[in-house]
């Protein structure tokens, strides 16, 4: 792996990192219950991060998860959803959720 994965979407309007894509240098997928959300996630009124959005996973935390491979995200691209700031791309591997 040699190079982070793109977030190529986000629609979570309530954070401060997303002005029409996610502006932050790079996110951290963490664990929220059993589901992959934004752990770069956060509330404020102040705009931040980059003046463009070109994001990219920095780090996951979600080791079940079919993309990750220490503790790297592998997909091409991720999504992210809602404004709970779900990763799309999310999948339980085989090994695990048998």
């Amino acid at each position: 792996m040699n190079e982070l994965t793109t977030i190529s979407s986000c629609d979570a309007t309530a954070c401060a990192f997303n002005h029409n894509g996610c502006t932050a240098p790079a996110i951290t997928m963490s664990r929220d219950g059993n589901r992959a959300a934004c752990g770069t996630f956060i509330s404020l009124d102040a705009d931040g991060g980059l003046p463009t959005a070109d994001a990219h996973v920095g780090a996951c935390q979600m080791t079940e998860c079919v993309h990750n491979k220490n503790l790297m995200c592998t997909a091409a691209t991720i999504s992210v959803r809602g404004n709970s700031a779900e990763c799309s791309n999310f999948e339980v591997s085989a090994e695990i959720a048998a």
